[in-house]
């Protein structure tokens, strides 16, 4: 035996028992809590919590009991305790304690990831009430539908009644920008499902899939249909999705999920808990435009669309100091450090002008001039200040709300069914044959001429349905339909 193989041998013994010890290692205890034990967690108090809920809600119990909290010794009193004043907080079996567990209670053990979330897209979900969206669930619809539907994602306020106890009617919620008693906005637990509090959890699609689902924000849809959610499937085992540093490209490399693009790590950038950090686009608006975001010394944080004044940092803004600046450029950048874990620079240059090509389009072609039609309209004095009030408003709604959503948020997420058949597809059928019709029965069809002619007919893309499709265009799809389906069967 040669000298280098009595070193393997000698050695052997210890890696056998160092690959035991790392076995044995859950990813339950891989992390612990920051601050000191029995200080900052694992609070006496919480044992008898903990051994009466064993019986009482053994489900719970397991949740807690086999999570990482429950692993590190943080029981339901470290997360459930309530100080004196708390207005949400209930003498229960002998200690204060509070049912909604806020964010500013999580950040007890997880500041920075507190602070990230708090100015947060999501932690403003809840500020929907002066929408278009809050008016037509609360007056069209109705509370009730608004209470199980809209707040369920966005949040609402929770009240609380006499006895420190939420009300019926504002509890339960877990939407993303909850207003809770003392004052934070959101909860964690709207992805971090309780008790268990899986980061596994949160990095699965499914999970933004409860909230981005649907006809004017189709993320988990158009998410399935692409290739990164078909090998996401496909090779699930292979994600990694325990681990606690989870760097794209490093600790798994299969395919990315929504919280790989818009909070994990990757090569060159850090993990956050800020889902706009990495977005250069508003795809929700009735037109897109590039957003700057200007973060605040008081922790919160606004976009500014590009064309508009951006303060400097140390300005003064919504009463507070502009703390930094990200450029749509600088946000863009932090995506494609992303991208490139995995792909090539042409992959992600092209992907890019792609997406980009598409909303300009739908900007160009559709959004810019009904928008301006609706405007003229108001102005004239053909449609009321009100909205939802006229068909027409119901038409523009859909086309930009949903259809025209749909297909920005298809082209940004490498989904093609979503960018053409559900997207722009749609945007053009009810342009034409919706909007356009509605338009003459609103304005008469001499206005309507005037107004299309004012705001459509300048633009190349809709030359056809003013002139007509040329012999040369109609003779070419005539050709590959007959070169396929044979002689006689275009009909056009």
């Amino acid at each position: 035996m040669t000298n280098s193989s009595r070193s393997l041998w000698q050695w052997l013994p210890a890696w056998i028992a160092g690959a035991c010890m790392l076995a044995m290692l859950t990813p339950a205890q891989a992390a612990r809590p920051a601050g000191k034990i029995g200080v900052d967690w694992g609070d006496k108090k919480g044992e008898m919590c903990t051994a009466c809920h064993r019986q009482a809600s053994p489900g719970m119990w397991q949740q807690w009991n086999q999570s990482q909290h429950g692993q590190s010794g943080v029981n339901c009193y470290d997360c459930h305790r309530a100080e004196e004043g708390d207005k949400d907080g209930f003498m229960h079996n002998g200690a204060r304690i509070s049912i909604i567990v806020s964010p500013k209670d999580c950040s007890r053990c997880h500041e920075t990831e507190f602070q990230e979330m708090d100015g947060s897209h999501h932690s403003h979900a809840g500020r929907i009430l002066a929408s278009l969206d809050n008016l037509l669930g609360e007056v069209v619809g109705g509370p009730a539908a608004v209470n199980v539907g809209c707040r369920q994602c966005h949040g609402a306020e929770v009240e609380i009644g006499a006895d420190g106890k939420p009300t019926k009617e504002t509890w339960p919620n877990t939407g993303i920008g909850r207003k809770n008693p003392d004052g934070s906005e959101g909860s964690c637990t709207a992805c971090h499902g309780r008790h268990g509090f899986s980061k596994a959890q949160a990095r699965t699609p499914e999970t933004c899939g409860k909230c981005h689902i649907g006809p004017d924000h189709p993320q988990i849809e158009v998410y399935n249909e692409s290739k990164h959610g078909i090998i996401y499937k496909a090779r699930v085992e292979e994600m990694n999705l325990h681990s606690d540093k989870w760097e794209a490209g490093v600790d798994y490399w299969a395919a990315p999920t929504c919280s790989t693009c818009h909070m994990s790590a990757a090569p060159g950038i850090g993990k956050t808990h800020n889902v706009g950090e990495r977005i250069s686009w508003n795809l929700r608006a009735p037109v897109s435009k590039k957003i700057n975001l200007v973060k605040l010394e008081n922790g919160q944080e606004f976009d500014v669309p590009e064309g508009n004044p951006v303060p400097k940092v140390g300005d003064k803004a919504k009463g507070s100091k502009v703390a930094q600046v990200l450029t749509w450029q600088d946000r863009r950048d932090r995506m494609k450090s992303v991208c490139r874990a995995c792909h090539a620079e042409g992959m992600v240059t092209g992907h890019y002008h792609q997406f980009d090509a598409l909303v300009d389009l739908y900007n160009d072609k559709f959004a810019k001039p009904v928008k301006a039609i609706m405007a003229d309209l108001k102005k004239e004095g053909l449609i009321t200040p009100s909205p939802f009030d006229d068909k027409i408003e119901w038409v523009w709604w859909e086309i930009w709300h949903h259809e025209g959503r749909r297909a920005r948020h298809g082209a940004s997420m490498s989904g093609p069914d979503y960018a053409w058949w559900h997207g722009i597809y749609d945007v053009a059928k009810h342009t034409y044959f919706k909007f356009i019709p509605e338009l003459k029965k609103v304005a008469g069809e001499e206005k309507a001429k005037e107004l299309l002619e004012k705001h459509f007919r300048p633009i190349a893309g809709h030359a056809w349905y003013f002139d007509g499709m040329g012999k040369d265009q109609i003779d070419k799809i005539r050709k590959g339909y007959e070169e396929r389906y044979g002689k006689g069967t275009f009909s056009g």
